[in-house]
């Protein structure tokens, strides 16, 4: 990052997403003194493979869960849309209310996942890649011009996205490698805090922290989150 970041917003999809796609990213960014806001889109609900589970309790258990994980990241708000698991649409409800977050926050940073298909567990579930092409449509032009929401007016004026990070969890092609061996550990403590997604932790922690170091071993990092940047022309 070219400049030192004060304000970071990360729009994801669902409950666990941030902490597995930049937890190591946001808690260096934080203790590099910057404040960190999640807004997550849907409400989870369609998680779990219990079959006595129900959509409103499951709602409440990753809510509460996501919380717990901010929390641990040294994330100041999290912001739940409340949008339908699975469901997730790009229309201009979407689109206003992810406007309405980027205005009200007014971060120089947003951490945003992939808007494009790739054939991978994590990378190719629909609510993410909707998920990410809006976020991208907000940043530019919709939080930006006035003239667009005019409905947002005054309560949320205007403004301009210094620059956009693209998690690329799997991706070969990164821009962007962050140094987040210091923070791996309170990652993993973070995504481990949803605890209903994980019946086998300690599989998903090994796995994650193999990926990791994958992904650092080029750079002589020990562990890496990689990303997509762009920067927002002013």
């Amino acid at each position: 990052m070219a400049d030192a970041v004060e304000r970071v917003l990360v729009v994801v999809a669902h409950p666990d997403d941030a902490e597995a796609g930049a937890g190591g990213t946001l808690a260096k960014l934080v203790r590099q003194g910057a404040n960190a806001i999640y807004v997550i889109v849907t409400n989870g609900s369609m998680g779990s493979s219990d079959r006595a589970m129900t959509r409103d309790r499951l709602v409440q258990i990753r809510e509460a869960e996501q919380r717990d994980a901010a929390r641990m990241l040294g994330v100041r708000h999290v912001e739940f849309l409340g949008y339908s698991d699975g469901d997730v649409e790009d229309t201009r409800e979407l689109r206003r209310d992810v406007t309405r977050q980027i205005r009200k926050w007014r971060p120089d940073l947003v951490i945003a996942q992939s808007p494009h298909r790739t054939y991978n567990l994590y990378a190719s579930h629909r609510d993410h890649r909707v998920t990410g092409g809006v976020v991208l449509d907000c940043v530019y032009p919709l939080a930006r011009d006035h003239l667009a929401f005019p409905e947002l007016l005054p309560d949320y004026e205007p403004h301009q996205v210094r620059e956009v990070h693209i998690m690329q969890w799997q991706a070969e092609t990164h821009q962007v490698a962050v140094d987040v061996s210091e923070t791996m550990d309170l990652k993993l403590e973070a995504f481990a805090c949803h605890r209903s997604q994980f019946p086998d932790f300690a599989a998903v922690a090994a796995h994650v922290r193999q990926r990791c170091a994958a992904l650092g071993k080029p750079y002589g990092y020990a562990y890496a989150e990689t990303f997509d940047r762009l920067l927002i022309p002013r």
